[in-house]
């Protein structure tokens, strides 16, 4: 009797993560993904299309080498390489209303960060927590690289998620969206101060 408690109440926590990461991310997808699964995936998933995967490609930029591009219609994020070449990544970007545009810089960095969701995202949505400890079931993933702007942080971010069918479309509130692994790439890629063009 005891097991098949244990059992339910485990199931009735994983419903339960799986509804809040869609609620805490300000998304609303058909992904039935476990979300720390996964978080914790090291492959793609089958339905993401090969077109968001990660790939070497040949630089449509123009930017210098160790410079992070962010083609918002495309869906790309962009590492510049030396040799006209670059590290494409497939994201999942701002919806209409909530997206931007412009430079900024890697201001910060964070493995497996908490997530603290901004006072307009509070008034926009009161049922958020206040502070959300890092981990698999965190909307901000395994990790997270702040984007400033004159010294001042943006309150965008460039990090993971626990939903990877949300990369290759516009869902988010304005941040800029990796799959796990994918994220942690780039992190160990990109040092603080690396310069980040958003298109």
């Amino acid at each position: 009797m005891k097991s098949a408690s244990s059992a339910s109440a485990r199931v009735l926590l994983a419903a339960a993560a799986i509804a809040f990461a869609g609620l805490v991310s300000g998304c609303t997808t058909s992904s039935t993904l476990d979300p720390t699964a996964a978080a914790m995936a090291t492959t793609y998933p089958s339905a993401l299309p090969v077109e968001f995967r990660r790939q070497d490609v040949t630089d449509p930029t123009g930017e210098a080498p160790g410079t992070i591009v962010i083609d918002t219609a495309s869906k790309y994020l962009y590492l510049v390489e030396a040799n006209g070449r670059a590290v494409r990544y497939g994201v999942g970007v701002g919806k209409e209303g909530f997206g931007w545009n412009g430079e900024a810089k890697v201001g910060a960095k964070q493995e497996w960060p908490d997530w603290v969701p901004p006072p307009e995202m509070l008034q926009r949505r009161p049922e958020l927590p206040l502070r959300m400890s890092g981990g698999p079931e965190n909307p901000l993933g395994a990790r997270a690289m702040y984007l400033y702007r004159d010294g001042k942080d943006t309150l965008y971010r460039i990090h993971g998620t626990n939903e990877p069918l949300t990369i290759g479309k516009a869902m988010s509130s304005g941040c800029i969206r990796m799959i796990n692994f994918d994220v942690t790439d780039l992190y160990e890629r990109v040092p603080v101060g690396a310069k980040v063009v958003v298109r």
